[in-house]
């Protein structure tokens, strides 16, 4: 019996009968590749499969759970992006640019883990003596870690029933094949069946696995949009090129929460943890300078304040330009457009440029107020005070809306040195720490009033 095509989009898992240049789902072009679904066993087959290895059911309250069951990776920044730590049988995904450090912070895992438990390392991108030469850089050198160089997916799964390791390290999912399909590695085929055999083998087997996934050049992961679905958690490294400061955030976590987010700094070394990532961020921040204020958003349980710039200039097309850097794109147009109507500014003949310093992506409603603010310094030409940040939504009639957690944002400014915040007014009932004004405003007038 010939075996059943489809053609399988690599954007978001839509299968279709036929090959079309663009996915009828999400409207992607040149997305849709050919892919062989394994074949069906006949029903006599399952049915005799079913009746021998079919599991039975179990109450709520006959299901066994402990604490033993998560254990930590020994990088705090990596257990607070995971939930508190690793979890036994759980498959995690971990993906970034080509260079961002990503087999660099499982070998780092490697060095912290294998001194009581059993890791094997699997590379399908270097040779044995790379692994060794990279190793010694790190400090990676006692322990139970054992390396494999192999790409065929059989002969690693062969080689783990062997050696029984508490960790498998895959680095990485689009090197890897199985014999069962003809296509070559990296298809759609070859990753959506090695990723199944993979958490397969993960479950059956208690076993933590950690796969490496690398990114197209449009920032997903290379490979079917199914393949994030499969596995438990989906780790995003990220980076600017030109600095050493990465940060790791879970776009999907199925035992902890995705707000978290773990900040690395890259050296000679490896990489290093930084606790405290609002020094980092503010480090250099310029002072008596105009268009820059200080936001204080919510990662999870932590608060991060974070330096905004902006820069308003006269333009020289006929269309102005709007830039947005780690802001989006879509709100920074409408703070435009309530400065404009609420705080009776004009930009239809400048430019306008924001950006976030650090690689840091403000996507919390908190951190209106503080752009707004920014770009109001920055077309004013009138600095911001050094000892003020800023922290509130705004809405489209120009009014400042409360936000959640402010005791814990507030705590932190103090912690920095800050001595001034502007806040909503809305928000009476809480208390400043001592040494830190509070400056409540109810609308955009106001807090341009009071800064200026």
């Amino acid at each position: 019996m010939k075996s059943k095509t489809v053609f399988l989009c690599s954007n978001c898992g839509n299968e279709t009968p036929k090959w079309q240049g663009r996915c009828p789902a999400c409207g992607m072009w040149n997305t849709l590749q050919e892919y062989t679904p394994p074949a069906a066993a006949s029903p006599k087959a399952a049915a005799a499969r079913g009746s021998v290895l079919a599991p039975q059911p179990k109450r709520l309250e006959e299901i066994h759970s402990s604490d033993e069951l998560r254990f930590t990776t020994g990088l705090s920044e990596l257990d607070r992006v995971l939930g508190g730590g690793a979890v036994r049988g759980s498959l995690m995904l971990v993906s970034g640019a080509p260079g961002i450090g990503k087999s660099t912070l499982l070998l780092q895992i490697c060095k912290q883990i294998s001194q009581g438990m059993r890791v094997l390392y699997v590379s399908g991108e270097e040779s044995e003596r790379q692994l060794k030469l990279r190793a010694e850089r790190l400090n990676v050198t006692q322990g139970e870690l054992l390396l494999l160089c192999e790409t065929s997916l059989d002969n690693i799964l062969a080689a783990a029933e062997e050696a029984r390791p508490d960790v498998l390290i895959v680095d990485s999912i689009q090197t890897l094949y199985t014999e069962d399909k003809t296509s070559s590695p990296g298809s759609i085929a070859q990753v959506r069946d090695c990723t199944m055999r993979l958490m397969q083998y993960s479950k059956a087997n208690g076993v933590t696995v950690f796969v490496v996934g690398h990114i197209n050049k449009e920032g997903a992961i290379a490979g079917p949009k199914v393949l994030e679905h499969m596995v438990d958690c989906v780790l995003y490294f990220e980076g600017e090129e030109h600095t050493s400061y990465r940060l790791l955030r879970a776009a999907k976590n199925r035992f902890g929460s995705t707000n978290e987010i773990g900040v690395f700094e890259m050296d000679d070394t490896g990489l290093r943890e930084v606790p405290n990532p609002s020094e980092m961020l503010l480090s250099g921040r310029p002072l008596g300078t105009p268009g820059t204020c200080v936001a204080c958003v919510m990662e999870g349980t932590r608060p991060i304040l974070a330096e905004v710039q902006a820069l308003v200039a006269p333009t020289s097309f006929n269309m102005p330009r709007r830039t947005s850097n780690g802001f989006d794109f879509n709100r920074a147009a409408m703070l435009l457009a309530v400065l404009e109507k609420r705080g009776g500014m004009r930009f239809g003949s400048a430019d306008v440029y924001l950006n976030v310093i650090g690689g840091l992506r403000l996507d919390e409603p908190a951190a209106d107020l503080a752009v707004a603010i920014a770009v109001a310094s920055a077309a004013m030409d009138k600095p911001v005070s050094d000892q003020l940040a800023a922290i509130g939504e705004i809405g489209l009639t120009g009014e400042i809306r409360a936000v959640s957690q402010l005791s814990q944002r507030l705590s932190e400014i103090h912690r920095l040195g800050f001595t001034q915040c502007l806040v909503p007014r809305s928000m009476r009932e809480v208390r400043a720490p001592e040494g830190l004004e509070l400056l409540r405003v109810r609308n955009l007038r106001e807090a341009m009033a009071v800064v200026f």
